[in-house]
């Protein structure tokens, strides 16, 4: 953790706050804001100064104990005030008073704006917030860092006919007679700065559900209220999912789930007041497909379980960041399986796994938990490491532990710390403590350092097979890096078959005599690859036991990792995938043949490309024999998006002529599945031409719901004339598409097929437009689709020119983005010498 007396950023400890009073008044047409904050401080020190956060805000004046200050100086660079007092002040309680103004930005950070259009056409405001990790500085002066812990009590002055909400319960309204109203909310829990929240417009409230005796509603902007059941009772599971789990009450007093029409992450766990973008919260059943509802519900659930695990404890400063992700993230797997099990949440958590295996393999990875000194530090930690790796990472301490014992072990962390700060270390001592077990040991490896071990599996000698360890990389490189590993074996012999278990370090034997297969991470708990050597995995396939889904899953994810590594031929892993495409019906499995089958299209030269359509058309044939294009009546969830998976990549990996045509109709057609009407939306544009391109288009101005339109929004990136392609690029500078999305529409022109490198010199080109259009978070992950331009020439372009023109919000996640883009252009080189 960061020093607070080495670190510049840091604020010094002479004056903690432990009280904030802040009274706001927002003007939603001037886009500017008037306050007060009184804060009520414990002064540990004889202080003749005040140092506190505060950035893009007017200091206009206040006092101490009813001296005014003397004067008041800004740290830019370190975005905070010091007041200087009029006299000092002795060591015991203190009252701070400030008043301030600052500006409802558009940059979605801090206290901002955002807007939409009503049922009657007119644009309207909403002032919101949106403070982490460092942005509550931009909305009140403020000790912005975690550790600094306080109460919060919130009164907003609006317009009469707008509706206010707050992290705490509303107490009182009073009309002060100027059209306006004076709102005063309930104090806050004590809690850190970045999770408050105060939004004002012209908003709706569904009833209250009661759960356990917290008050549940769905906060919305006006006229959306019927897209709202869906949210209102996955919240409802949820939380009191939740309170089960931990064993402790939700610890605020009343939770509003509030949609917000622009809005930079996902959603924000702010206490008692959880703010989504729309698209996770305003859902028509009947309309939107089962992923769509499933990854609605694991925001939901995420940032539920946060209340507790980054809320009630919280971490001391920001490199602890990944702690309360990676677990929120694992929590949301748990609920979302106890919500809808035939969702089947874990088997579909393999695709976000396999996305952090992408980052973990190059060189330019990190460890899970790094040093942070600045707010660009923290930003660039909201990455797939600290989320997908660091829940991998705890699913495995999980199983390894035991999930009943692992449980007890959180809950006698989270009663030991509540309304308290902690280090990493706090939970695994936690746990070692509850089960006995020195998890301690076990994660430290995982966590301190970077990258993930392959475990390879090879016959001795002697006949019996070995385990070992080696770190993966796809650059070929390896090192002396090690890892404990719990490694789950299933061994099958002639007398039968039977289950090891050891945490693997250096090489070791399985006890097992002439072992006729083996399987190693059968659970896929461990976050490790696993290499067949010696005719392994055919013994495995041709002799072992009938593989579950989950199970073949892993064995094609491991083997495109090992083909993009060079340890496996791009035909060897053609064959292996049409081994497994012959039977397979499951969608998780498809979801991950389909991906690479797409990324080997996107390498192929035009010229061969009919060659791996075939080859795609025959392994997509058999599991489409048996799905069709008619829903049968009753089919659960995940055949229907198999349905969409197969129709996809029969007609756009494939080209096959038969499914463009069905697609063609069905998105002329009423009453479609909705998993089938997403995937004929996508086939039309990767084969449309003008007129499909405005019928999509739109479509998308018209949308009825935010799912809807993000599908439409996102097809408008695939089409192949360049024409189209510059009007769908423009869009995202023009106001068309939300700041919000320009950066995932660009990055999706990026991954074009024909038209990538299109979409770079338009990115190139209005660079500085881009930057200061879009959300700083946002531009590191929009250029996530550099990856796959993957010719020499155009990756050499584009690392000249992101080196002249560094990313200061995330320069090690477009490091991550640039190596894998080489990774790319070397598998390029390869597809082209195995496939023409």
């Amino acid at each position: 953790m960061a020093d607070a007396s080495s670190n510049p950023y840091r604020l010094p400890r002479t004056a903690v706050p432990l009280r904030y009073g802040l009274r706001l008044e927002p003007d939603l047409e001037a886009f500017a804001f008037v306050g007060t904050v009184s804060v009520d401080l414990d002064v540990l020190e004889p202080v003749g100064e005040i140092v506190l956060n505060a950035a893009e805000l007017e200091i206009a004046g206040g006092d101490v104990n009813g001296a005014a200050l003397a004067g008041i100086d800004y740290d830019d660079e370190h975005e905070r005030a010091v007041l200087r007092l009029g006299e000092p002040v002795s060591p015991g309680p203190a009252r701070l008073n400030l008043t301030f103004t600052g500006t409802l930005n558009d940059q979605l950070r801090g206290f901002y704006r955002s807007t939409f259009t009503d049922e009657e056409g007119d644009e309207r405001v909403i002032a919101t917030t949106q403070f982490e990790s460092t942005n509550a500085r931009r909305a009140f002066p403020c000790w912005d860092e975690p550790d600094l812990k306080a109460t919060f009590e919130v009164t907003l002055v609006v317009p009469d006919d707008l509706m206010a909400v707050s992290s705490g319960a509303e107490v009182d309204s009073q009309p002060i007679g100027d059209g306006r109203r004076e709102v005063s909310f309930a104090p806050t829990m004590e809690m850190s700065t970045y999770l408050l929240a105060f939004i004002v417009g012209p908003l709706e409230a569904t009833d209250p559900v009661d759960v356990n005796g917290t008050p549940l509603r769905v906060v919305h902007p006006i006229g959306k209220g019927h897209l709202t059941e869906f949210a209102l009772d996955a919240g409802a599971f949820c939380l009191g999912f939740f309170e089960d789990y931990f064993a402790i009450d939700y610890p605020g007093d009343k939770l509003d789930l509030v949609a917000i029409p622009d809005f930079a992450f996902g959603a924000m766990e702010n206490m008692g007041c959880v703010t989504f973008r729309e698209i996770l919260l305003l859902i028509d059943p009947d309309s939107s497909t089962q992923q769509e509802r499933q990854t609605a519900v694991d925001v939901i659930a995420h940032e539920l379980a946060h209340m507790w695990f980054g809320n009630l404890v919280t971490m001391k400063w920001w490199n602890g960041i990944w702690l309360k992700e990676a677990f929120a993230t694992f929590c949301e797997m748990l609920a979302v399986d106890a919500y809808r099990p035939d969702w089947k949440r874990w088997l579909a958590f393999g695709l976000s796994r396999a996305a952090a295996f992408d980052v973990d393999a190059l060189a330019a990875t990190r460890p899970v938990e790094y040093p942070v000194v600045s707010p660009a530090d923290a930003e660039g930690m909201y990455d797939l490491l600290t989320y997908e790796k660091g829940a991998a990472a705890v699913r495995m301490l999980e199983q390894y532990l035991g999930a009943e014992e692992f449980r007890d072990g959180v809950r006698h962390y989270l009663q030991r710390h509540s309304y308290a700060n902690t280090e990493t270390h706090d939970l695994w001592d936690a746990l070692a403590e509850s089960t006995g077990e020195p998890a301690r040991d076990v994660m430290d490896s995982w966590i301190f350092q970077g990258g993930h071990p392959v475990v390879s599996a090879a016959y001795d000698d002697s006949g019996t097979i070995r385990l070992s360890q080696s770190r993966f990389r796809y650059d070929g490189e390896s090192d002396d890096t090690r890892w404990q590993v719990p490694v789950v074996a299933a061994v099958g012999t002639d007398t039968g078959e039977h289950t090891e278990r050891l945490v693997l370090e250096d090489p070791v034997a399985l006890d097992a005599d002439n072992p006729a297969w083996v399987m190693v991470n059968p659970t896929a708990d461990g976050f490790y690859r696993v290499a067949y050597e010696g005719g392994l995995l055919n013994r495995l396939l041709d002799g072992g036991p009938n593989l579950n889904p989950l199970q073949r899953y892993v064995l094609v994810d491991d083997q495109w990792a090992l083909t993009v590594a060079d340890r496996l031929s791009v035909a060897d892993y053609l064959a292996f995938a049409e081994r497994i495409a012959t039977t397979e019906d499951d969608l998780a499995v498809w979801r991950r043949l389909a991906g690479t089958l797409g990324t080997l299209d996107h390498m192929v030269l035009d010229n061969e490309r009919s060659g791996l359509q075939a080859r795609v058309r025959a392994m997509a044939g058999p599991a489409w024999a048996r799905v069709g294009w008619e829903p049968v009546a009753g089919e659960d969830d995940r055949i229907g998006e198999l349905r969409g998976v197969l129709a996809r990549t029969r007609a756009v990996v494939g080209n096959d002529a038969e499914a463009i045509t069905r697609c063609r109709e069905l998105m002329a057609a009423e009453g479609v599945n909705p998993a089938l009407a997403a995937a004929a939306i996508a086939v039309v544009a990767a084969a449309g031409d003008g007129a499909d391109y405005e019928e999509i288009r739109q479509r998308y101005e018209k949308a009825p719901t935010p799912q809807l339109e993000l599908r439409y929004l996102m097809a408008l990136t695939s089409f192949d004339s360049p024409g189209l392609m510059d009007r769908t690029l423009t869009a995202t500078l023009d106001g068309t598409v939300r700041s919000q999305d320009a950066g995932f529409v660009l990055r999706g022109c990026l991954e074009n097929r024909d038209l990538g490198p299109q979409a770079w010199a338009f990115i190139a080109e209005h660079w500085n437009d881009i930057n200061q259009r879009l959300p700083s978070a946002i531009v590191p992950r929009m250029l996530g689709g550099i990856s796959a331009l993957s010719t020499p020439e155009l990756a050499a372009e584009v690392e000249a020119f992101l080196e002249a023109h560094p990313v200061a919000q995330g320069p090690l996640i477009v490091a991550q983005h640039l190596e894998r883009q080489q990774i790319n252009v070397r598998l390029r080189r390869r597809v082209l010498e195995d496939l023409g």
